[in-house]
């Protein structure tokens, strides 16, 4: 891999205020800052860690990898798309392996269900073969109403800059729309109306875990993900997910980007009307006339800009609204090789006898959930492991975000709880006939304080800002700031968190910067 060029030299100001800076080299600095290079733009990334690709990352751990962040790819078009729109084709920088089956759900009664990969009919017999025709037809009359969702605001929201609510109520379809959509509907109200069935039910509340969000509060239009998911399949690259971000990164340093690792901002300088600049801890002045944040919205208007700052009281306003998403809690398991071992699943999910308990745990009392939901991803992939047999197991649960003060999240600077409740799950996946105490070989925690540190998320809060009630999209910032010239991309920006949402995200203000010609124009 080509290495990044350091500017660390220069002096106290850095005159070239063409040049397009955007601050963090996550997945969504990274695919906006190629698709400008490409389009003529000269483009710096000042990142505040040592490392590129914010929370998407493969960590080797002695003889083992994982996927420390995301830990599959959906609606892989998105990256197919940058790929391509960058000068490469998708094929020839990764290796995409369709995960079969997709998941494999269980339940604390004993059912379990596992839904194939880009096979509606397979799932359907599967849900007929364990639970019965009639529940299977309720899951098909889920994935139906959700494939209408899917249509009616892909184009429109998913894809496109959200002005504002008076953009989507313009529409000549919006009254069509509205009844397909149903905005007052919460995704548990949905559950309630198509699924009778409780085991069906729990598995659509956990696509609200997708935006890190509670299920009787977020929107029934996140049900089009399980719609995606079926339909586009669910993958896995090999030598796990960190390689999208190092072929992103790697498609930046052919197109002439350049990085400054160790570099965080301390402040984006601003006149009343417009950005100028940056300016970095140490005192270094950058200036530009376009600034992309790929950092959390919060940080952003809150403290990389002044808060006196008038035109900007609206944004500020709206995401003190918003609520932050769930964050999670994870072990990085090495384990031996054991003929004997059942194989696991490469996406299995324990599902717990009361899930709203875990609701109201995360975002009522912000204390660890006792029994959560437990996900475990098991890559049935070789080069993952430096041992024949040995198996990288990723566990994470869903957890309330750190504050130290424990006022509005949990303390998760308590190394010794963190062990004794790192030890309570392995027990439950164990109860749940899943052996691997026995084969233990390599143990780490991660804790919402560690992503905290490690990549800048207030809280730990994997996703941003949740998609809590039906105005929750309307909260999330805006991919273009009131402030001309500043733009907002990632996870706490327009559509949202996870891959495929933020891919779209730096499509979005690639495409509101435009071309150097027509960003020339823009300045002026």
């Amino acid at each position: 891999m080509a290495h990044a060029r350091s500017n660390s030299m220069e002096g106290p100001h850095s005159m070239n205020e063409n040049e397009v800076i955007v601050i963090g080299a996550g997945m969504g600095g990274m695919c906006t800052a190629a698709r400008l290079a490409r389009q003529g733009h000269s483009v710096r990334i000042l990142e505040s860690s040592d490392k590129p690709g914010g929370k998407c990352r493969t960590e080797w751990i002695g003889k083992y990898a994982f996927d420390t962040g995301p830990s599959l790819l959906t609606l892989p078009a998105v990256y197919r798309d940058f790929f391509a729109r960058t000068g490469k084709h998708l094929g020839q920088v990764l290796d995409l392996i369709p995960v079969d089956p997709a998941f494999d759900y269980r339940f604390s009664d004993g059912v379990q269900l596992k839904f194939a990969n880009l096979a509606h009919h397979k799932t359907q017999e599967e849900i007929t073969r364990v639970l019965g025709s009639e529940v299977a037809a309720q899951w098909d009359a889920l994935m139906k109403r959700a494939e209408k969702m899917w249509d009616v605001s892909r184009e429109p929201f998913v894809e496109s800059e959200l002005a504002s609510i008076f953009s989507l109520i313009k529409r000549p379809t919006l009254l069509r729309d509205l009844k397909v959509i149903a905005p007052w509907k919460s995704l548990r109200d949905l559950a309630t109306e198509l699924l009778p069935d409780k085991h069906l039910r729990y598995i659509l509340d956990r696509y609200a875990t997708y935006s890190g969000s509670d299920p009787r509060l977020a929107p029934a239009v996140l049900s089009t993900i399980a719609f995606v998911e079926e339909a586009f399949g669910a993958w896995h690259i090999t030598g796990g997910i960190g390689k999208l971000s190092e072929a992103v990164y790697q498609r930046c340093l052919d197109l002439g980007v350049s990085f400054e690792f160790n570099t965080p901002v301390e402040k984006i300088n601003h006149t009343k009307r417009r950005v100028t600049g940056v300016t970095l801890k140490g005192g270094r002045v950058v200036e530009a006339s376009i600034v992309v944040a790929n950092a959390d919205a919060s940080l952003v208007y809150n403290s990389l800009i002044s808060k006196k700052l008038r035109k900007t009281k609206g944004a500020r306003k709206r995401i003190a609204r918003s609520t932050q998403s769930l964050a999670g809690f994870s072990l990085l398991l090495g384990l031996r090789p054991d003929e004997s071992a059942t194989p696991i699943n490469h996406h299995t999910i324990l599902f717990p006898e009361d899930y709203d308990a875990e609701f109201d745990s995360i975002f009522t009392t912000r204390t660890p959930v006792k029994n959560p939901t437990i996900y475990l991803c098991a890559p049935l992939d070789e080069s993952m492991v430096k041992e024949s047999g040995a198996q990288s197991l990723f566990v994470l649960v869903n957890a309330p975000v750190h504050d130290a003060t424990g006022a509005t999240g949990w303390n998760w600077n308590d190394e010794n709880f963190n062990r004794d409740y790192a030890n309570s799950i392995i027990d439950q996946i164990q109860a749940r006939g899943i052996s691997i105490r026995d084969r233990l070989d390599v143990m780490e925690i991660r804790t919402p304080a560690d992503l905290e540190r490690s990549v800048n998320a207030p809280g730990g809060a994997i996703y941003g800002t949740s998609s809590n009630g039906a105005q929750s999209a309307f909260l999330r910032a805006r991919n273009r700031s009131p402030l001309k010239g500043l733009y907002c991309v990632g996870g706490s920006a327009h559509p949202g968190g996870g891959l495929p949402l933020v891919g779209l995200s730096a499509e979005i203000v690639a495409n509101a910067i435009g071309n150097t010609q027509n960003a020339s124009r823009l300045l002026h």
